[in-house]
């Protein structure tokens, strides 16, 4: 039963050290991005050489490695079938950041196909990488690091560790062509928001406005907001200068909007994560033998004749928690959820139980707050 209350209670912990009121100023370059400015995915096609037997014998690496003998002036008679083994037909795929120059290199992850045991041991031979337009901005060659192995026995038994199956080549791929960054196309630049809020929007660009000296009010202003993911800011024609701004701009400090009042259920792990605004209704909801009855009255604080303070009026609230046959679980209007989860805690009540506690709530429409099921 120990055991049990300390869990509740590292629960209740971690539920008040999230559901904290304070917020803090964040910098721009961690709440926003650059439109235009962005990275760039690219995949090819390719063959692995160089496997100790652990490659296979598939039609389309046959017909892969014949085209690659064609391209080096070697034919092979139709009816010869070649054991190839030591070859794998893999995908290549990596990940072209934004202003990345010809002639910089990037990392790819090479993975099998096909039906290869592994790539250990393997080199991967000259590979176009192609973004979403079809042209080739990246050539990958080199020799593989794979973490992964496998062994297999005579009677079919085998035993595999991490994926022998995927591999990387740091510094892999040459870089072929440059990417058009969306940095200079316009007169100004737009900031969209990593998660979208109309406050969020108004309060970056009052930020940016009182930072560079605007002033809305006579008509003049450099940051306005389009919606409630963007924000477009004027910005210098000129690129030295351009970059200059950004680089002041991204580093401006401001504090973003409270989140959407959320409650986020991961049922597989029995991760609960409620935010500070969520709010109750008036309900009454059944659930095992758990009784918890809250209510919150206002009383009114006087000072002494002889003190210098004045009337206050304070909260109070009471919070009785059994465990017996009556299962009924009462709320007063405006109680918290951490009051709620506080209660269930203290019986040493299970993650699940205020699962299904939440849930009912939210059917119930005594929820003020979305309930997200991950």
């Amino acid at each position: 039963m120990k055991i049990l209350n300390l869990r509740a209670a590292l629960i209740y912990m971690l539920m008040l050290s999230l559901v904290s009121p304070l917020t803090y100023a964040q910098r721009i370059k961690d709440l926003a991005s650059i439109q235009g400015v962005r990275s760039n995915q690219l995949v090819g096609y390719g063959l692995v050489v160089g496997l100790p037997g652990t490659g296979e014998q598939s039609p389309f690496t046959e017909q892969s490695f014949r085209t690659m003998l064609s391209n080096f002036g070697i034919s092979l008679d139709s009816s010869v079938k070649p054991k190839i083994k030591n070859v794998a037909a893999v995908a290549v795929h990596a990940e072209l950041p934004a202003f990345m120059k010809p002639g910089q290199t990037i990392d790819v992850t090479v993975s099998s196909v096909g039906e290869a045991a592994s790539l250990r041991g393997g080199t991967l031979l000259q590979t176009f990488l192609k973004g979403l337009d079809g042209n080739v901005y990246a050539v990958a060659q080199g020799s593989l690091v794979v973490s992964g192995f496998g062994a297999e026995g005579a009677d079919g038994s085998k035993i595999v560790s991490n994926t022998p199956t995927v591999g990387r080549i740091v510094n892999g791929a040459l870089i072929e062509r440059t990417v058009p960054s969306g940095l200079m196309q316009n007169d100004f630049l737009t900031l969209n928001l990593n998660y979208p809020d109309f406050s969020t929007a108004k309060s970056l660009a009052d930020t940016i406005n009182k930072r560079l000296g605007a002033d809305p009010e006579m008509g003049y202003t450099i940051a306005t907001p389009i919606d409630a993911a963007s924000v477009r800011v004027s910005a210098p024609r000129d690129v030295g200068q351009r970059v200059s701004f950004v680089a002041t701009l991204e580093n401006f400090t401001f504090t973003p909007a409270d989140a959407p009042a959320k409650v986020i259920i991961n049922s597989r792990t029995g991760t609960i994560v409620i935010g500070k605004d969520v709010r109750l209704l008036p309900a009454a909801i059944t659930h095992g033998g758990l009784t918890v009855t809250i209510s919150e009255y206002q009383t009114v604080s006087q000072p002494n004749a002889l003190g210098q303070g004045q009337t206050a009026v304070t909260n109070q609230s009471i919070v009785d928690v059994s465990l017996d046959d009556s299962r009924m679980f009462k709320f007063d209007p405006g109680v918290s959820l951490d009051e709620l989860v506080r209660a269930v805690n203290e019986v040493g009540a299970a993650p699940g139980d205020l699962m299904a506690i939440l849930e009912a709530l939210q059917q119930a429409g005594a929820l003020q707050g979305e309930l997200i099921v991950i």
